[in-house]
């Protein structure tokens, strides 16, 4: 490797000279003064020193917090110039849709994971080559090869694009939006396991010498242990022989096991398999009856039948659910056959769980958690070798003590390793009936023990597996400027303003509790994750809610620190929850991010949608966010509180928004311009920064319409709008939001959207209204005169229209009055409130904050109920910061 291309500066490595046929293989000293210098960084992992040494490559990788990443940022890093910075961008707007079936992602499974040709597009648009990309929840290192290959010409042109000889990248429509190169990246996360996975796909392969090397090694574990997977091969119960007379042995391709329960009526023991698949069906029936008593049972009605064995590997007798095996599927010569395990399959797996292993594997217990009680609860899997069956288990440390020192081999030996375990279960329907693979592949997600589970031969699995990981490898793996660390995301040790653009997928409220399902993995690296920091709920780990979202502030509060002002930061959320959506949404705007556009992922079109309501979240969302630059935040700690704040806010917000967005010939209604989410944004970054908010939102949508242009009910600055009307001519139709009907504020809303297309009589307008009302049962909604009374005027002939600026001005004030005297019912009360009216808290609250009389704010909150907090942004935000300003 040339000295100029190098990752790290010569100054900064002890360098040791090792060779790999074909290439060179650096490996740097990590000692212990290294890991003195970051052990008092959050999340250090738990294991022993000298495991971390050996499972780190410095300075590239460490399995601890990288002390070599300040160095990459000096080395690679381009400081930050705010009176030279020309930097800008609108939000990434354009559908993403990218499949899972790319060689490189499919390398490795994980729990969650973005694949890298929908990074690709999203570092493209924010960077430049060159430039630093971060992701404190690395995963699997998906941003990291996404970084790389935004310098591969080929892949970047597969997306899509067109790319010019000198670089220039081309959009589909022929427009120039990028330069061809690699970007850089720093990926940091909290799990060893996911730091290694992410280490080897960002790590060079010499396809061919390792390909050589594992094909090796599973031939000569076949070797060894083959006879472990032999079966004699039987004929209408007859075993066929050879014609020396001896019997023939098949090779098994997997053995089907099943659980054992215990009739409640009679106490007879009963075979799973046996009393409740439908082999002519290809089901599994929800009630049989027991073939000995004729009782009518069910799954949850059984007992389960438990075991006592003396377990050697931890020198205690151990109870476990009793399992049997129930079906081989062999093979003799290229035809498979099919049996029921006999006495010769029996002595075999007896004589096996008998014997020693003769090489080192994980006995670790499980530690307490959610997922880690399932296992225990259903079938007393406690310590780590449980989750085997002991022959795969015998192989599988065969296999691992042979390659474990190569970069390659966690790669394709965990990346296969979840169907070495008895997590996969067995697909029926397929399994008699056919149509493709008969595993299920078990629950993602959690460690649950199916039933009827599936053994597969630990060598014939790998060798699948090898040649996913051989077509990945030929495709990617290759030098990558890149530093990798393990630790929380909570604490990251380099400086301020260094990083050019965040790509993260960070864990999202309870949906998975990666520092218990990455256990397995982590018992065979000897390294494990330090889940004190771990951002999730979890009962277990004392983390609910509140918790959780704490934590998520500390992390956002990182990346807004780290992140160059006027840089953008993209959040991919999984979870059907609204008060996590709330909780992202609060941390994100408490770190001093501005959230600019928030997407849906439409998994069945591939496609991306406006959210309108963040109250009503069921589907990915895709956040873009940005850090205001340093003139705004100068210039607004001058005038905050002030009418001049409000609109310099609004000028920089408007200048981060997409001016067009089409799609399929029609022009999309922009949601973060239309005058309700410009009002949210403002209020929003006024509390987060401890201000009064000057203005209501009458006042302030008389505001926007006096000082910036409006097309399509959206509003945009001077020069945008000369761009938005030549394009906006180009298409015939605009497509109309949807909104979610739910509350008094989306009400409002929604009249306002009808109203505003033409004037219309209550009989007119009611039976609309109910048709799209879905109101949230604590909400005491108002009847639809009220609302209409309160918001709107009527003309001679009965019919509802918009009032101009001014008069919607008097009758907010009229309204505001009506719902602070609700309020004050609230404050003077005592009790759970459990039926209210969320418009009079809000109203409220903001009151309470102008006055800075925070203690009401939190004494009322807590009054109500914790879902109405949590799931209501505007109530949330309140309630955190003046929970915030007591404390202080």
């Amino acid at each position: 490797m040339a000295k100029e291309n190098r990752i790290f500066p010569d100054a900064l490595l002890e360098e040791t000279g090792e060779r790999k046929e074909g290439q060179e293989n650096r490996r740097f000293k990590l000692t212990r003064d290294h890991l003195d210098r970051v052990r008092h960084i959050e999340g250090f992992p738990i294991a022993q020193d000298e495991d971390i040494i050996n499972l780190s490559d410095p300075p590239y990788y460490t399995a601890c917090p990288n002390p070599f990443i300040e160095d990459f940022v000096k080395e690679h890093g381009r400081p930050y110039d705010p009176d030279h910075d020309s930097y800008h961008r609108e939000p990434f707007a354009a559908d993403v849709s990218e499949g899972k079936n790319d060689p490189i992602y499919n390398a490795h499974s994980y729990h969650t994971k973005v694949p890298h040709r929908a990074i690709m597009r999203y570092i493209l648009h924010y960077t430049e080559p060159g430039d630093i990309v971060f992701d404190g929840f690395c995963g699997t290192g998906m941003t990291g090869v996404a970084a790389r290959l935004c310098g591969d010409r080929k892949a970047v042109a597969s997306l899509g694009y067109r790319v010019l000889d000198d670089g220039t990248i081309l959009d589909e429509k022929g427009r120039p939006f990028s330069k061809l190169g690699a970007r850089k990246a720093i990926l940091v996360d909290l799990s060893p396991a996911a730091t290694f996975i992410a280490y080897n796909y960002n790590t060079p392969v010499d396809v061919r010498a390792f390909e050589r090397e594992a094909r090796r090694i599973l031939d000569e574990v076949e070797k060894e242990c083959g006879w472990m997977y032999k079966t004699r091969h039987v004929v209408d119960g007859k075993v066929q022989k050879d014609i020396n007379g001896n019997p023939i042995m098949g090779k098994i391709n997997y053995t089907v096991w099943s659980d054992v329960f215990i009739c409640p009526h009679c106490s007879a023991e009963l075979v799973f398999w046996e009393v409740a698949v439908d082999k002519e069906e290809g089901k599994v029936r929800d009630d049989f009856p027991c073939p000995h008593c004729g009782a009518d049972l069910t799954k949850r009605t059984l007992e389960r039948a438990w075991e006592k064995v003396f377990d050697r590997d931890i020198g205690q007798t151990i109870t476990r659910a009793r399992q049997v095996p129930v079906l081989i599927n062999y093979s003799v010569g290229n035809k498979r056959y099919e049996k029921e395990p006999d006495e010769y399959d029996l002595e075999l797996i007896r004589k096996i769980d008998e014997s020693e292993i003769p090489y080192w594997y994980p006995t670790d217990r499980l530690p307490e958690g959610y997922n880690t009680e399932q296992p225990k609860v259903s079938h007393g899997i406690t310590h780590v070798h449980h989750f085997y069956t002991r022959r795969n288990l015998w192989v599988l440390a065969s296999v691992w003590t042979r390659f474990r020192r190569a970069t390659e081999s966690f790669m394709w030996i965990s990346g296969q390793h979840r169907d070495l375990t008895k997590l996969v279960g067995v697909d029926i329907k397929k399994l008699f009936k056919g149509g493709g693979g008969p595993f299920s592949g078990g629950v993602k997600g959690t460690l649950y023990i199916p039933s009827i589970l599936v053994e597969k031969p630990v060598y014939v699995s790998l060798s699948n597996r090898l040649r996913t990981l051989l077509r990945a490898a030929r495709k990617h793996f290759s030098e990558n400027v890149i530093a990798i660390s393990t630790h929380s995301m909570t604490q990251i040790d380099f400086r301020d303003c260094s990083v050019d653009y965040i790509f993260t997928d960070p864990p999202f409220g309870g949906n998975l509790m990666y520092s218990e399902l990455n256990f397995l993995w982590e018992a065979w690296l000897k390294v494990f994750t330090n889940n004190g920091p771990e951002a999730v709920e979890n009962k277990v780990q004392g983390k609910g809610p509140r918790e959780y979202q704490e934590l998520m502030e500390k992390c956002f509060a990182e990346y807004y620190r780290v992140l160059k002002p006027g840089r953008w930061m993209t959040v991919v959320f999984h979870n059907s929850q609204n008060r996590i959506w709330n909780a992202i949404q609060e941390a994100i705007m408490r770190a001093g991010f501005v959230i600019a556009d928030v997407r849906t992922l439409d998994k069945k079109q591939g496609t991306f949608k406006q959210v309108t309501s963040t109250t009503a979240v069921k589907q990915d969302l895709v956040i873009s966010a940005y850090k205001p630059n340093g003139g705004l935040e100068k210039r607004f700690h001058l005038s905050a509180g002030t009418e001049e704040g409000v609109w310099d806010f609004v000028r920089t917000h408007l200048k981060q928004l997409p001016v067009f967005v089409e799609k399929d010939g029609r022009a999309e209604v922009i949601a973060e311009r239309q005058n309700y989410l410009l009002y949210d944004r403002m209020v929003a970054f006024h509390i987060q920064r401890g201000v009064a908010v000057p203005m209501g939102a009458a006042e302030f949508y008389a505001g926007l319409k006096q000082r910036f242009p409006e097309r399509d009910g959206m509003y945009f600055l001077p020069d945008q709008v000369v761009e938005y009307d030549k394009k906006r001519f180009m298409v015939q139709e605009i497509e109309q939001l949807s909104l979610f009907v739910t509350d008094e504020k989306s009400s409002i809303q929604w009249l306002r959207g009808e109203l505003e297309k033409k004037p219309q009589t209550y009989q007119e307008i009611q039976p609309k209204f109910l048709r799209e009302l879905h109101k949230a049962r604590h909400e005491k909604l108002p009847e639809l005169s009220e609302l209409l009374e309160q918001n709107f005027l009527r003309d001679e002939a009965g019919r509802w229209y918009v009032p101009d600026p001014n008069k919607q001005s008097d009758l907010e004030k009229i309204r505001e009055k009506a719902l602070l005297k609700e309020f004050e019912e609230y404050r003077e009360g005592r009790g759970r409130l459990k039926v209210l009216r969320t418009e009079a808290l809000r109203a409220g609250f903001k009151a309470c904050w102008a006055a800075k009389d925070f203690k009401t704010i939190v004494d009322v909150a807590r009054r109500i109920p914790d879902s109405v907090l949590q799931e209501d942004s505007s109530l949330l935000m309140y309630y955190d910061n003046a929970l915030m300003r007591l404390d202080e």
